[in-house]
């Protein structure tokens, strides 16, 4: 009998991961699914079963904008699962209002890039121990708007900045996930590991629940068919499952054709990618306690 194939989908509580948890819990996927909050969960998993009642679903609790919580998260998956055949990096955050994390870092970098980066390196021995695995990390093109790329200052970069303000710190963290996506595909490449990036297109989801009246605007939305999240979990989806995915590496893929998107610079310059890694590294190790003189 084959091996169920394993999936850790962090963000699944809601909009795009919730769809495609649905979506793998059908192709006989087991679900391994980061939250938050019991309660989210529990609704997570009542919508699951009731499209695939015999779902294998296990719930690791944490909140991902912090980075020790982010490790532990990532110990007690290894070791419930000595092999993972897929991570989705799909948790992710647009605040509109400057929030800083108990360690000092900006809310929006903590969670929409340090945590995936974090994450994903926690989990390479069950991605190895897999044989052929997946890294799939949602990027986004408001990577396109993302003001002036500054390293290492805008890992730990808490200037304030208003509703208004806040896209360029949005896209700057979906661009350095661009960035991480290439430059650990390099680094694990003849590993078995794919990794990969992708833009989801604009998709009503909570993302921007922030926003006053956000709710309405919702609706509205649903009302003249914009926005259908269905078609960004279905790019996600993709990059999980077709085979043709599965043989490349370091890429980045839009919504819809599937086909490969150049990244704005400076995501596509090397260097930037190498310097990036080494300041990533080097800060979480600050955080964590484990640099070493």
């Amino acid at each position: 009998m084959p091996k169920q194939p394993t999936v850790v989908i962090t963000g699944a509580t809601s909009g795009l991961g919730q769809l495609v948890a649905v979506q793998l819990a059908e192709r006989g996927y087991a679900l391994v699914l980061t939250a938050r909050s019991e309660e989210r969960a529990a609704a997570t998993r009542t919508i699951i079963e009731a499209r695939q009642p015999a779902a294998n679903i296990r719930f690791v609790y944490g909140d991902l904008s912090l980075m020790q919580d982010v490790n532990r998260v990532g110990a007690e998956i290894a070791a419930a699962c000595p092999s993972i055949d897929v991570l989705l990096n799909n948790a992710g955050i647009h605040a509109f209002e400057p929030r800083t994390t108990a360690e000092g870092l900006p809310e929006m970098m903590a969670v929409n890039y340090l945590a995936p980066w974090l994450l994903t390196h926690r989990l390479e021995t069950s991605l190895r121990s897999a044989g052929k695995a997946r890294v799939v990390n949602v990027a986004s093109e408001a990577s396109r708007r993302h003001g002036v790329l500054r390293l290492p200052g805008d890992l730990t970069d808490t200037a304030a900045f208003t509703a208004r303000s806040s896209s360029p710190v949005y896209g700057k963290t979906k661009l350095l996930n661009i960035m991480f996506t290439a430059e650990l595909a390099r680094q694990w490449a003849g590993s078995g590991i794919t990794v990969n990036a992708l833009n989801p297109g604009f998709n009503v989801t909570g993302l921007g629940r922030e926003l006053r009246f956000a709710s309405v605007i919702e609706r509205i939305l649903k009302i003249v068919r914009l926005g259908d999240p269905r078609r960004g979990a279905e790019i996600i989806t993709r990059l999980i499952v077709d085979p043709h995915y599965g043989t490349v590496t370091g890429g980045y893929f839009n919504v819809g054709t599937g086909k490969s998107i150049v990244p704005v610079s400076p995501g596509g310059d090397e260097a930037m990618q190498r310097r990036l890694w080494a300041d990533t590294r080097e800060l979480l190790g600050e955080i964590l306690g484990e640099n070493r003189d």
